[in-house]
């Protein structure tokens, strides 16, 4: 291999990404984009949920529960309405997604110790704002039956509030969160977007830089020059590397200081994987601009291979453990469930290589074996 062809190849490439103005925007402002669009509008906290309240009751008590979901963060009273009826149009036009419905005598039949029900209606569209919003009601619920008991025991016995509480609650459950104690969806949304980012850019810059050649003819001077194949990857592909690392940078300081993400590991761990990871998914896009000659076919493939996996089977959305088998599986086949595995780790963690070293060697041998795939199917003499 002679260094300086592929030194003059990257030089020759590097001019060409410079002078297309597109391409240039393509390359640096087009991740940077991505991140500050999916970073801000990629919230999974569950928050400011609109509801009503139906009071059939209209009690100090009946009150004092309803106030403890208008108090709540985590709703938006919208107002009381005198009857249920009316709450299905408001259902209907999403100006409310939970109800809360409290029925006639609720102050009356509690201090006679009689149980109560109390009808919560929940906006199902969206399984996991209704999981979510769910678990908020039952826990508000049970907070208010506690406090009930408390007062209780604490009027018929005689007991101090603090000892009435220990009876009313014998067994209490100390949540404890670990490495995002704020529960900031922010924060793993701006690490795994890092992810995302540099899944879908370097492929669609690798296979686009290749295949334009293709399209303009100009590749036809390399089939016949005294270029070997590996001179020519390595020299067409480098830049595009440097590029996607120093992006991958450029994302990494803006989850920190711009979302405000906190990062525990080690950098120059996470900056290693990160090249590994880039090298990965530049071998993609190699990959398919050698089963492609357009780069509108090129964008096409880009597509599927990479922005349809990082989605689906990394974590992002849906967590690994909770698909079928057959998922997991395919989750495994693609380099993003690794590399989200190491930006969470090293983000909220504060893990390094001793932790995510089986991360690291599959992400090398991925990109070892699209690189050597890629080798064997580049060939000088094309078929027509």
């Amino acid at each position: 291999m002679n260094i300086k062809r592929v030194v003059a190849i990257a030089y020759k490439e590097w001019r060409e990404i410079v002078r297309d103005r597109f391409f240039l925007a393509l390359a640096f402002i087009v991740p940077t984009a991505m991140l500050l669009v999916f970073g801000y509008g990629l919230i999974l906290d569950v928050e400011n949920i609109p509801f009503s309240v139906v009071d059939y009751d209209k009690t100090p008590m009946s009150r004092e529960y309803a106030y403890r979901f208008i108090g709540s963060r985590y709703f938006d009273f919208k107002g009381e309405v005198e009857h249920e009826l009316e709450l299905k149009p408001l259902f209907e036009k999403s100006k409310i997604r939970f109800a809360l419905v409290i029925p006639p005598h609720f102050e009356r039949d509690l201090r006679a110790g009689r149980a109560v029900t109390v009808q919560s209606l929940i906006d199902g569209v969206f399984p996991f704002r209704a999981t979510t919003s769910k678990g908020y009601v039952l826990a508000m619920n049970t907070a208010f039956n506690a406090e009930l008991l408390t007062e209780h025991f604490s009027k018929r016995l005689g007991l101090p509030t603090d000892q009435a509480e220990k009876l009313a609650q014998p067994v209490k459950v100390q949540l404890r969160y670990l490495y995002n104690q704020e529960l900031r969806s922010t924060w793993s949304v701006a690490a795994v977007m890092i992810m995302f980012v540099l899944m879908v850019s370097p492929p669609f810059l690798t296979a686009m830089g290749v295949v334009r050649e293709k399209e303009s003819g100009s590749i036809y001077n390399i089939y016949c020059s005294t270029v070997t194949r590996a001179e020519f990857i390595l020299g067409k592909l480098t830049p595009y590397v440097a590029i996607s690392t120093i992006n991958s940078l450029i994302l990494w300081a803006l989850s920190v200081f711009l979302f405000g993400a906190p990062f525990k590991g080690d950098p120059l761990f996470f900056f290693f994987a990160s090249f590994v990871y880039v090298v990965c998914t530049t071998g993609i896009g190699l990959l398919v601009s050698l089963m492609v000659r357009t780069q509108v076919a090129a964008m096409m493939v880009t597509v599927v291979l990479t922005v349809v996996p990082s989605v689906l089977y990394s974590g992002l959305l849906i967590p690994i453990s909770s698909m079928e088998p057959m998922g997991q599986f395919q989750a495994h086949l693609f380099p993003a469930m690794y590399f989200t595995n190491i930006a969470l780790g090293s983000f909220l963690k504060g893990v390094g290589m001793k932790e995510l070293w089986v991360e690291v060697t599959a992400l090398a041998i991925y990109a070892a074996i699209l690189w050597v795939l890629s080798f064997m199917l580049f060939s000088k003499r094309p078929k027509s």
